[in-house]
């Protein structure tokens, strides 16, 4: 039994591991990916559905008990986003959306104002948005004024597995929004997801270090014990840390022994 729940959009999920269908040698890896990480959702970029990469095409290799939360990548403006979660509402995708809006093309920063905006009309229009942006307080808050579901704060560039380079300021939203904070984009390795995850992050994303390690498969099921752990962790209260010049304090009584 699950006693911590991620309730998103009205939907209860066991796992807060989110996972992506990029960069993969093979789309035939993803089923096993998915069970492997345990995860329940699974993104997917709109500009990739119905391109047939083998005999079943992307679609055809994502395990049917996942939600799909399509992305709106290749965006540069929010109309474009607008169009494509449009498009992947009518291609049976369901209602959750990822807006990704990025004009910048060497560094793929996602553009902030074109975000809120394209979140506000998908909002009103009753879709679950998951706006990703930088990890910008102002769009944050504009983002969950607009009717964002939750806000995901890039941990580095993505596709870089540089970490979470963006610690200070993805800190900052988990104090101050008050919706799920999901670390998604840089994060490289099974540790700095389990770091997101003590801070307070209700989830992460990874796609880029998973479907890029040399075993996609086994790097998958280290994320998904990354991600409980840092959970497990953050809900049990971490212990007080004494700071520089305060000196040391013994796990045992220091006297009463070897006399």
């Amino acid at each position: 039994m699950n006693n911590d729940p991620f309730i998103l959009g009205g939907v209860t999920l066991a796992s807060r591991l989110f996972i992506g269908t990029g960069k993969y040698g093979a789309d035939s890896l993803i089923p096993a990916v998915a069970e492997a990480s345990g995860a329940e959702v699974i993104t997917v970029a709109m500009r990739r559905v119905g391109k047939q990469q083998d005999t079943q095409g992307i679609m055809g290799h994502i395990p049917p008990h996942m939600r799909l939360l399509p992305n709106t990548s290749g965006a540069r403006t929010a109309d474009e986003a607008v169009r494509l979660a449009r498009l992947a509402h009518a291609a049976g995708c369901g209602d959750w959306i990822k807006i990704e809006v990025i004009s910048d093309t060497r560094h793929l920063l996602p553009d902030g104002y074109e975000t809120a905006k394209a979140t506000e009309i998908l909002a009103k229009e009753g879709f679950t948005v998951l706006p990703y942006i930088n990890p910008d307080l102002y769009v944050a808050r504009a983002c969950a004024e607009a009717g964002a579901a939750a806000i995901m704060p890039l941990g580095a560039p993505i596709g870089t597995n540089r970490g979470l380079r963006t610690r200070e300021m993805v800190g900052i939203l988990i104090e101050e929004i008050d919706l799920p904070i999901i670390v998604d984009a840089g994060i490289g390795r099974p540790s700095q997801a389990c770091e997101a995850m003590e801070m307070g992050a209700a989830a992460c994303l990874v796609n880029t270090a998973i479907a890029s390690s040399s075993d996609p498969v086994s790097m998958a099921r280290a994320f998904g014990a990354a991600v409980r752990a840092g959970r497990d962790a953050w809900l049990a209260g971490p212990g007080a840390v004494k700071a520089q010049g305060q000196g040391a304090e013994a796990s045992s009584p220091l006297t009463g022994f070897l006399r």
